[in-house]
């Protein structure tokens, strides 16, 4: 499955602000909340697509405060609780007060974008981050919403693959495993000998 590029973009921008602004572990090392000028830097740097944008401090606690509610989206979709992520995804879209507008392209063709109470940055990607939610589990594609499987992980990740069958949040952790996997065997193998 592929989401059109606007709702790609929402999706990878949650994944980022989530696995940067959650305390926990990626790949077994500690992961930590950022504080002070830290945050607004993992902020932008989650935003960073052709150019880094200048976020505020009260812009990066706002989506702080967002985050939170997107890994229980994540985190829902995971366990299979199609009712739980939708519940979610719903309270976030009126916490965040999306509000759906169509915006003209260079091309001159038409797309769907949501856009907060205002204009202002934070507010503006927060309702974005709700939307691309919205977005993913209103065309039934609650399964490419995962958390890594990997052990000693608890990253999240969207999969994009044809066949739907991505478990992990990096190729990092997906080698992790298969390396673990293989020694058990080699080992398994030597204990019967």
């Amino acid at each position: 499955m592929r989401f059109d590029s606007h709702v790609e973009r929402l999706l990878t921008v949650g994944v980022r602000l989530t696995n940067a602004l959650t305390p926990g572990l990626d790949g077994g090392h500690e992961v930590a909340l950022p504080s002070g000028r830290a945050l607004p830097d993992a902020v932008a740097a989650a935003l960073t697509f052709e150019r880094r944008p200048t976020v505020s401090t009260k812009d990066a606690e706002i989506l702080l405060e967002v985050v939170p509610r997107v890994r229980a989206v994540f985190d829902a979709a995971a366990a299979g609780d199609e009712a739980g992520a939708a519940r979610h995804t719903n309270a976030l879209l009126v916490s965040t007060g999306a509000r759906p507008q169509l915006n003209e392209s260079a091309d001159g063709t038409w797309h769907l974008h949501f856009h907060g109470p205002n204009d202002r940055f934070g507010p503006g990607w927060a309702a974005g981050l709700a939307a691309g939610l919205t977005m993913a589990l209103g065309v039934d594609e609650i399964g490419r919403l995962g958390v890594c499987a990997a052990d000693r992980c608890d990253r999240v990740y969207v999969d994009t693959s044809r066949n739907s069958g991505r478990q992990f949040c990096s190729t990092r952790c997906q080698n992790r495993v298969k390396a673990a996997a293989h020694r058990a065997r080699r080992a398994a193998a030597a204990g019967r000998e």
